[in-house]
């Protein structure tokens, strides 16, 4: 019942993945269109933030140049009332204003009429002695209305100059308060507008100064001044400005121009204006337009891909799902096979910890394999074996090789050692085919390698007497004659033969022989006090000793204390005359190969020279030989 339910869950399984990947791809074209939105709204938003600052600041520099518009005409007025506008007092009022040339970039002139009219003084270099502006909305206005306040009045042409006018005047009267004139001054709507072209607000952007009953004083962008003076108090903004706050963001179809705006107006609470700052929609969501597009057509193709990966996934699901079923089925018969094996079979990963180790570990190592899980698989291994073995497995794992063995030893839980033969062999993962651990197959060696030391013992010692053969003694003479060449150190030999050995022989026994044979290994042996010195047995009744850093002083002083030492055993041998013990002859030698000696085996020539000389001599002597080729220090036999 369990497997059918699971087989049903199984063939359901691409169906839901099917499902899964398209409710993915819905989901993230969904979120992707929703952050577009956001990403619009967010950059509408901070238009406005910019249109708010910029109305503001423009706000600001029209109060500004109003502000001092109106210093000036009311200094004026107090001027022209307390003097008075009779002949004298109109000469030295127009000698006041051509002496003052104010900045004519903010304000262009100053004017000054008579109750009809006429031009009594200006800062403008003209002939107004003809010129009359009675005509004038702003000068009517003044003549008819007691208000003594400053008016902003309509753009109009200068007569003096020809240019589109900004005018700001204020009335001034006789002493009965009766209306004398009007003082005006002049600001050229162009000063606004080249100010406001210093305002990066998009191709399509504008700027208006716009008086309070919806006259445009000036606008940017316009065109031989074609908005100047336009009646916008029919515009939605100004039929409902009473219902609006002083400031505010307003969306509307320019009937200027047509295009759609997103503005930011605010009204000046010292003066009659209105300053109205506008970009294009279309220059607003432009750079969000093309980067949404973009951005969108991204997601879409990554959805698309998503897709059409999810598309492919889901055919081959159940081909994955068979081939995963196959991979468990192989892991079981592995793992059926380690745990039969007799071989310790481990997992080990990159970190070097045990992953997994077969039963067979209990028998050979101790352990059981539960607890080795975890822990580190060079733990056991002899600290003089385990640089060898790390240097073995970093190669594995840097994928220098892969597969080796290698033989080393272990410790056992009982605290005993063991050889061990390891075969390691790295395993790669499935997704990555990158090195991913090692598996290693180790068995005992340990009576093996026990046989193999044997076996080399036997190579290299003579079987009577325990010390070296004669062919280890060639081995180690050819080494130590090596290495003394590359270090310029002395290399010195003995040759020890017993006197009279055949008739020790002949009197006593080949069992008596031998033994005399051995007694002689073991002092011979036990003159070996250093590392690289060797006792060996030549040949027949003939030993040597190899002295390697030894000069001829050293080895005549242990050539005489093998010589006595024979002596001293006391050794029974009547044909010996005359002294009828067991003696020795021996000869020595000494060479500096970095001198210029032939070869090692002029060492063993010289040394038997010397043996010869000793026996005869009259045996039971040491005689060093002479120079065989000259080195520094030598003595002679």
């Amino acid at each position: 019942m369990p497997n059918s339910r699971r087989a049903v869950e199984n063939a359901r399984f691409p169906v839901w993945a099917a499902g899964f990947v398209a409710l993915a791809c819905v989901a993230i074209l969904t979120l992707s269109g929703w952050r577009e939105w956001e990403t619009r709204q967010v950059e509408v938003r901070n238009a406005e933030v910019d249109m708010a600052n910029l109305a503001q600041s423009l706000t600001q520099h029209a109060e500004d140049t109003f502000e001092l518009a109106d210093t000036i005409l009311a200094g004026m007025v107090d001027r022209m009332e307390v003097g008075g506008t009779s002949p004298a007092a109109v000469e030295k009022i127009q000698r006041f204003l051509q002496s003052r040339k104010y900045n004519r970039e903010r304000i262009r002139g100053i004017f000054v009429y008579d109750e009809t009219g006429r031009w009594l003084g200006t800062t403008e270099d003209v002939d107004f002695a003809r010129l009359n502006n009675s005509d004038r909305d702003y000068f009517q206005r003044h003549r008819t209305s007691a208000d003594r306040g400053t008016l902003i009045g309509r753009p109009v042409k200068s007569r003096s100059g020809g240019q589109w006018i900004i005018t700001a005047s204020r009335r001034f009267n006789h002493p009965d308060g009766s209306f004398a004139g009007v003082v005006l001054t002049s600001v050229d709507v162009a000063y606004f507008t080249q100010f406001y072209r210093r305002f990066d607000i998009g191709p399509n952007g504008s700027v208006s100064l716009l008086n309070a009953d919806g006259t445009m004083l000036a606008r940017t962008p316009d065109e031989n001044g074609a908005y100047i003076g336009r009646d916008m108090s029919g515009s939605p903004l100004f039929r409902t400005m009473d219902q609006r706050p002083d400031a505010g963001a307003y969306y509307f179809k320019s009937p200027l121009d047509g295009l759609e705006r997103l503005s930011f107006y605010r009204k000046s609470g010292r003066y009659p204006i209105l300053v109205l700052a506008s970009k294009a929609q279309s220059d607003v969501l432009a750079p969000w337009r093309h980067q949404a597009i973009t951005r969108f057509g991204i997601v879409t193709g990554l959805t698309l891909s998503m897709a059409l990966i999810g598309f492919f996934l889901v055919r081959y699901l159940a081909k994955g799902q068979r081939m995963a079923a196959t991979l468990v089925a192989k892991e079981a018969d592995f793992r059926l096979i380690a745990e039969q094996c007799s071989d310790v079979v481990m997992r080990v990963g990159l970190d070097e910890r045990i992953l997994y180790a077969s039963p067979s570990c209990a028998r050979i190592l101790g352990w059981d394999p539960a607890r080795l899980l975890g822990t580190s698989a060079l733990d056991g291994v002899n600290p003089a074996d385990r640089p060898r073995v790390e240097q073995v497995v970093a190669a594995l794992k840097a994928g220098e090789a892969e597969e080796a063995r290698i033989i080393y030893r272990v410790h056992h839980r009982d605290k005993k050692e063991l050889w061990v033969e390891t075969a390691l062999r790295v395993t790669r993962s499935s997704d990555t085919h990158e090195i991913d651990g090692v598996v290693a197959i180790s068995r005992d060696m340990t009576e093996q390698k026990d046989l193999q030391d044997k076996l080399a013992a036997l190579a290299t010692s003579d079987g009577l007497t325990g010390i070296a053969n004669r062919r280890h003694f060639d081995e180690r003479l050819a080494e130590e004659w090596a290495r003394a060449k590359r270090d310029g150190s002395p290399v010195s030999l003995l040759l020890v033969d017993v006197d009279h050995f055949k008739k020790f022989n002949d009197q006593y026994g080949h069992q008596a022989g031998d033994a005399c044979l051995r007694a002689l290994a073991r002092i011979l042996a036990a003159q070996v006090r250093r590392p690289a010195d060797l006792a060996a047995r030549y040949g027949g009744e003939e030993f040597a000793l190899l002295l390697p850093n030894t000069d001829a002083e050293g080895c005549e002083l242990l050539g005489e204390n093998v010589r006595r030492a024979v002596r001293d055993l006391g050794m029974l041998h009547a044909l010996n005359l005359p002294s009828k013990i067991v003696t020795v002859s021996l000869g020595g030698a000494t060479n500096l190969p970095s001198q210029g000696a032939l070869d090692c085996p002029s060492l063993v020539a010289a040394a038997d020279r010397a043996l010869y000389a000793a026996k005869d001599g009259g045996r039971d002597r040491l005689v060093m030989s002479g120079q065989v080729v000259a080195w520094p220090g030598a003595r002679s036999a």
